[in-house]
C-alpha cells in the first residue's frame, strides 16, 4: 500500500482529481458565505443579530459534520461517503434555489454548513492515503486548490448576486454536481484502499479495536487543536468586526473588500512557490511556527494602522502566516496520526477551527465592545503568541519520543 514518492500504486486517487474535487468545492461554497449577511440583512429584514446565530449554527454544523465524517472514514468506504456528501450537497442547493426565503434559508445554511464540514473531512482524510508525494507537498496543495477556489468564487459572487440570487444557488448546486461526477469517475482507488485496510486489520487481529495514538504524539496534536482554535477565534475578527474599524476611520467599505482580493492572491502565489520548493522550510513545525508568528504580528501592525496602505501591510503578514501556518498544521497532524484513525483526526482538525470560527466574532465582539478595538488587537497577539508558548517547548520535549506514521 505504502510506496516511494513519486510512485502512485493502484490504491492511491491521483492527487490532480482529489485537487479538482477541492477546488469545485471551494468554488461553489464561495458563491454562498459571502452573501449570507448582506442578503439575510437587506434581503430578508434579519437583523444582524439574528444573522449572527444564523452563522453560528453553521459553523457549529460544521464543526459537527467534520467529527463525524472523520470517524466515518476510518471505518467505512470513503468512496460512498464522499460521493453521498457532494450529491446531497447539491441537492440542498437546489432546494435553496427553489425556496430561500426566511426562516427555511436558516435551516438550509445550518444543513450546508454540516454537509461542508462532512465533505471537507474526507477529502483531507482521502489526502493522507496518498504516498507519491510529501504529505507537506498534498497539503500544501490542497490549500492552494481552496484559496484559488475562494478567488474564483467570490470574484464572480458579486455579479451573480447582482443579476439573480437564484441563479447563484443554481450554479453553486451544478458545481457540487461536478465534485460528484469527478470522485464518481476518478475515486474509486479509494476503494480497494479501504479493502486492504480492513484486511491488514484483520491480518494483525485489530478489525475491531483502532490503534490508539502514542500518548506523546497525542499531547502534541491537542496542542496543535488549541493552536489553531485560538488562531481562528482571532483571525474571524478579519472577517466580521474589522470592516466596521476600517469604515469608522474613513475607509471606503469597497477598499475593505479589496484586501480579501489581496488575500486570496498572495496565498495562490504564496502556495505556487512552496510546490515548488516544498523544502524552504527545514520541517513542518519550523513552518508553523513561522506562521503563527506572522498571525501574531498581524494584530500587533493592526494596532498602529490608520489609512488603507497600513492595513494592506497587516493583511500581508496576516496572509504570510495563513498560507504557511494552515496547511502545515493539518500535515503535521497527519504524520502523528496513526494509520487507523487518520480520518478521525482530520476531522477533529476541522472541527477546532469550526469553533473558532464560530466564537471568533462573538469574542470579539465583546472585547471590542467593553475595551475597543486597539485592545482587542493587543489581546489578539498575546493569544497567539502564547500558543508559541504552548507547543514550542511541547515540542522540544517530546519530539524525539514522536511515532511518525507516514
Amino acid at each position: 500500500m505504502k510506496t516511494a514518492h513519486g510512485t502512485r500504486p493502484r490504491d492511491e486517487i491521483n492527487l490532480v482529481w482529489l485537487l479538482l474535487g477541492e477546488l469545485l468545492d471551494w468554488i461553489g461554497a464561495s458563491f454562498i458565505w459571502p452573501l449570507t449577511s448582506v442578503y439575510l440583512n437587506k434581503n430578508l429584514h434579519v437583523s444582524l443579530a439574528i444573522v449572527g446565530i444564523v452563522i453560528l449554527c453553521n459553523c457549529l454544523a460544521n464543526m459537527v459534520g467534520s467529527v463525524i465524517a472523520g470517524w466515518a472514514y476510518d471505518r467505512y468506504n470513503p468512496y460512498y461517503l464522499l460521493i453521498a456528501g457532494a450529491s446531497i450537497d447539491a441537492t440542498v442547493l437546489f432546494c435553496i434555489a427553489l425556496n430561500h426565503s426566511w426562516p427555511i434559508y436558516w435551516f438550509w445554511m445550518t444543513l450546508t454548513g454540516f454537509l461542508a464540514g462532512w465533505n471537507g473531512a474526507l477529502i483531507n482524510s482521502i489526502a493522507t492515503s496518498i504516498h507519491s508525494h510529501p504529505s507537506r507537498y498534498v497539503f500544501n496543495m490542497l490549500f492552494f486548490a481552496q484559496n484559488l477556489g475562494v478567488v474564483l468564487g467570490t470574484l464572480f459572487v458579486g455579479y451573480l448576486y447582482d443579476y439573480s440570487i437564484t441563479m447563484l444557488f443554481v450554479i453553486a448546486a451544478l458545481l457540487f454536481v461536478g465534485v460528484s461526477i469527478n470522485a464518481i469517475l476518478n475515486y474509486r482507488p479509494s476503494i480497494q484502499f479501504h479493502k486492504e485496510r480492513l484486511a491488514a486489520k484483520i491480518q494483525n487481529q485489530q478489525k475491531v479495536k483502532y490503534e490508539k495514538m502514542p500518548m506523546n504524539n497525542f499531547k502534541m496534536t491537542f496542542g496543535l487543536f488549541i493552536t489553531i482554535g485560538i488562531i481562528w477565534l482571532m483571525y474571524m475578527n478579519w472577517e466580521s468586526n474589522l470592516s466596521v474599524y476600517m469604515v469608522s476611520l474613513g475607509i471606503p467599505f469597497h477598499l475593505y473588500s479589496f484586501l480579501w482580493t489581496i488575500n486570496a492572491g498572495i496565498i495562490v502565489v504564496i502556495q505556487i512557490f512552496m510546490s515548488r520548493y516544498p523544502n524552504i522550510f527545514k520541517t513542518l513545525f519550523h513552518q508553523i511556527v513561522f506562521g503563527i508568528s506572522m498571525f501574531a504580528i498581524s494584530f500587533i501592525t493592526l494596532i498602529f494602522a490608520k489609512d488603507f496602505f497600513h492595513f494592506v501591510l497587516s493583511m500581508i503578514t496576516l496572509t504570510l502566516g495563513e498560507a504557511t501556518a494552515m496547511p502545515a498544521i493539518p500535515a503535521y497532524i497527519n504524520d502523528l496520526s496513526p494509520t487507523s484513525s487518520k480520518g478521525k483526526y482530520q476531522g477533529l482538525t476541522l472541527s477546532t477551527s469550526s469553533i473558532g470560527r464560530a466564537l471568533g466574532p462573538l469574542f470579539g465582539g465583546i472585547v471590542i465592545d467593553n475595551w475597543g478595538y486597539i485592545n482587542f488587537f493587543i489581546v489578539a497577539a498575546i493569544g497567539i503568541f502564547l500558543t508559541l508558548v504552548l507547543i514550542g517547548p511541547l515540542h522540544k520535549q517530546l519530539k524525539k519520543r514522536f511515532v511518525i506514521y507516514k
